[in-house]
């Protein structure tokens, strides 16, 4: 038997794996609570106006006393965030199957894939307003705008590194292109559709801000500009926060959808 798996030595690695994963949770926890102190402290004792900065304390006190008003305009955002995401997710995958079926396509249409992401998306809210109106479409598109490159390039790139070898096998048995892709490319690609479907998750909420910012009568970005014009930051603070929460929360949404779509990702889980 070798020395590493003696009982003792086997016992100390999950001691120490244990003590790793422990640190791994409390160190940001630890961190977050010393940043949040310090800036509790430094109001207090600088005596910060709150138009300058807030405290935790306010920003925590607006968010409870403004909940209701909270929630009713995170609504609003919330549609049409997951309204531009479940449409750029929906092209996005036609265009990564396209670009992978040809690559005359693939060389034609990429380069304005990359141009898209050199135009900063604030220059193209008002001209969204103009030819859309103020209604929720300019905002849907600047979430699509914002959502779909990412998406794409990573559904691509994992389409096309799927195993030739599965290809060629199901070519033997004379599988069609449809075949192809529903039985081998689109599942085994499916972990890079995710992938950037958790970037896009991520973006979805602050497109639909933006777009809120540019022209809107409801939603976060509506109301942060509204509170922002009142010099009262704690609110302001109050809807980042609220902002913050459902970025990750639809992150997490996404992470989940692909952990229940993948069994092979729990058993990795379990032998971990």
């Amino acid at each position: 038997m070798s020395v590493l798996r003696h009982p003792a030595w086997m016992s100390f690695f999950r001691k120490e794996a244990i003590v790793k994963n422990k640190q791994r949770v409390v160190m940001p926890i630890l961190v977050f609570i010393i940043v949040i102190a310090f800036w509790e402290l430094s109001v207090r004792i600088f005596n910060i106006s709150l138009y300058i900065l807030p405290s935790p304390s306010k920003i925590v006190s607006a968010i409870i006393n403004n909940f209701s008003t909270l929630w009713m305009h995170s609504m609003v955002s919330l549609e049409e965030a997951l309204i531009g995401l479940a449409i750029s997710t929906v092209l996005a995958i036609l265009i990564a199957i396209g670009m992978d079926l040809s690559k005359t396509f693939k060389t034609s249409v990429y380069p304005y894939l990359i141009v898209t992401q050199t135009v900063p998306v604030m220059v193209l809210g008002p001209l969204f307003s103009i030819w859309l109106g103020f209604g929720m479409a300019p905002k849907v598109l600047i979430v699509i705008f914002m959502c779909f490159f990412p998406i794409v390039i990573s559904f691509c790139d994992a389409l096309g590194q799927v195993d030739q070898n599965q290809i060629n096998l199901l070519k033997s048995f004379g599988a069609n292109t449809w075949q192809i892709y529903t039985m081998v490319k689109i599942p085994a690609g499916a972990l890079g559709l995710f992938s950037g479907l958790k970037v896009a998750a991520t973006y979805c909420i602050g497109g639909a801000i933006v777009g809120e910012w540019l022209s809107s009568s409801a939603g976060l970005g509506y109301y942060m500009l509204r509170v922002k014009n009142g010099y009262m930051l704690d609110k302001v603070f109050a809807c980042v926060i609220v902002i913050i929460i459902w970025s990750v929360l639809l992150n997490l949404a996404v992470s989940l959808i692909e952990y229940l779509a993948f069994p092979h990702l729990r058993k990795k889980d379990k032998n971990k």
